[in-house]
Protein backbone atom coordinates (compact mmCIF):
# COMPACT_ATOMS: atom_id res chain seq x y z
CA UNK A 1 0.00 0.00 0.00
CA UNK A 2 1.27 3.46 -0.88
CA UNK A 3 1.56 6.06 1.85
CA UNK A 4 1.31 9.76 1.04
CA UNK A 5 4.58 11.48 1.96
CA UNK A 6 4.81 15.01 3.33
CA UNK A 7 8.22 16.47 4.22
CA UNK A 8 8.25 19.68 6.23
CA UNK A 9 10.97 22.09 7.28
CA UNK A 10 10.38 23.21 10.88
CA UNK A 11 12.07 25.69 13.17
CA UNK A 12 12.13 23.39 16.22
CA UNK A 13 11.95 19.59 15.93
CA UNK A 14 11.75 19.06 19.70
CA UNK A 15 8.72 21.35 20.03
CA UNK A 16 7.05 19.94 16.92
CA UNK A 17 7.22 16.26 17.92
CA UNK A 18 4.64 16.36 20.76
CA UNK A 19 2.27 18.53 18.72
CA UNK A 20 2.36 16.30 15.64
CA UNK A 21 2.29 13.12 17.73
CA UNK A 22 -0.96 14.38 19.27
CA UNK A 23 -2.38 15.31 15.87
CA UNK A 24 -1.47 11.95 14.32
CA UNK A 25 -2.30 9.86 17.38
CA UNK A 26 1.10 8.17 17.11
CA UNK A 27 4.68 8.62 18.21
CA UNK A 28 7.45 9.06 15.62
CA UNK A 29 9.00 5.93 14.16
CA UNK A 30 12.46 7.49 14.32
CA UNK A 31 13.84 10.64 15.95
CA UNK A 32 17.22 12.25 15.43
CA UNK A 33 17.26 14.68 18.38
CA UNK A 34 17.12 18.30 17.29
CA UNK A 35 17.36 17.38 13.61
CA UNK A 36 14.68 15.04 12.23
CA UNK A 37 11.59 12.94 12.98
CA UNK A 38 9.54 10.49 10.92
CA UNK A 39 6.03 9.20 11.48
CA UNK A 40 4.73 6.24 9.45
CA UNK A 41 0.98 5.80 9.91
CA UNK A 42 -1.15 3.50 7.72
CA UNK A 43 -1.95 6.40 5.38
CA UNK A 44 0.83 8.94 5.91
CA UNK A 45 4.62 9.13 5.89
CA UNK A 46 5.44 12.48 7.53
CA UNK A 47 8.97 13.73 8.04
CA UNK A 48 10.11 16.92 9.69
CA UNK A 49 13.60 18.36 9.45
CA UNK A 50 14.92 21.30 11.41
CA UNK A 51 15.92 24.11 9.08
CA UNK A 52 17.45 27.07 10.88
CA UNK A 53 16.10 30.50 10.03
CA UNK A 54 12.87 29.13 8.54
CA UNK A 55 9.38 28.69 9.83
CA UNK A 56 7.36 25.74 8.67
CA UNK A 57 7.52 25.08 4.94
CA UNK A 58 6.78 22.18 2.62
CA UNK A 59 10.10 20.65 1.54
CA UNK A 60 8.58 18.09 -0.81
CA UNK A 61 5.67 15.70 -1.35
CA UNK A 62 5.51 12.19 -2.65
CA UNK A 63 4.74 8.54 -2.10
CA UNK A 64 6.25 5.79 0.00
CA UNK A 65 5.62 2.94 -2.42
CA UNK A 66 6.73 -0.65 -1.78
CA UNK A 67 6.85 -1.17 -5.57
CA UNK A 68 9.44 1.62 -6.03
CA UNK A 69 12.73 0.13 -7.17
CA UNK A 70 14.72 3.29 -6.44
CA UNK A 71 14.19 6.86 -5.30
CA UNK A 72 12.74 9.01 -8.08
CA UNK A 73 12.31 12.78 -7.99
CA UNK A 74 10.09 14.86 -10.26
CA UNK A 75 8.90 18.48 -10.29
CA UNK A 76 5.24 19.19 -10.97
CA UNK A 77 3.89 22.05 -13.04
CA UNK A 78 4.04 24.32 -9.96
CA UNK A 79 7.66 23.54 -9.19
CA UNK A 80 6.87 21.26 -6.21
CA UNK A 81 9.20 18.32 -5.73
CA UNK A 82 7.53 14.89 -5.72
CA UNK A 83 9.50 11.85 -4.56
CA UNK A 84 8.64 8.17 -4.92
CA UNK A 85 10.61 5.75 -2.76
CA UNK A 86 10.43 2.53 -0.75
CA UNK A 87 10.64 2.40 3.03
CA UNK A 88 14.15 0.95 2.64
CA UNK A 89 15.18 3.86 0.36
CA UNK A 90 14.07 6.27 3.07
CA UNK A 91 15.91 4.29 5.77
CA UNK A 92 19.13 4.42 3.71
CA UNK A 93 18.75 8.20 3.36
CA UNK A 94 18.20 8.60 7.12
CA UNK A 95 21.27 6.48 7.93
CA UNK A 96 23.36 8.38 5.34
CA UNK A 97 22.38 11.79 6.76
CA UNK A 98 22.70 10.74 10.41
CA UNK A 99 25.17 7.80 10.57
CA UNK A 100 24.53 7.14 14.27
CA UNK A 101 20.88 6.36 13.52
CA UNK A 102 20.19 2.64 13.32
CA UNK A 103 16.79 2.83 11.63
CA UNK A 104 15.28 -0.20 9.89
CA UNK A 105 11.59 0.08 8.93
CA UNK A 106 11.20 -3.69 8.98
CA UNK A 107 12.17 -4.11 12.62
Amino acid sequence: MKRFHLALAVADVAATIPDYSRRLGAEPTVVVPGRYALWRTPALNLSIRQMHGEGCAVRHLGWEDPKATTLSVEHDINGLIWERFSAQDQAREIRANWPGTDYDPDS
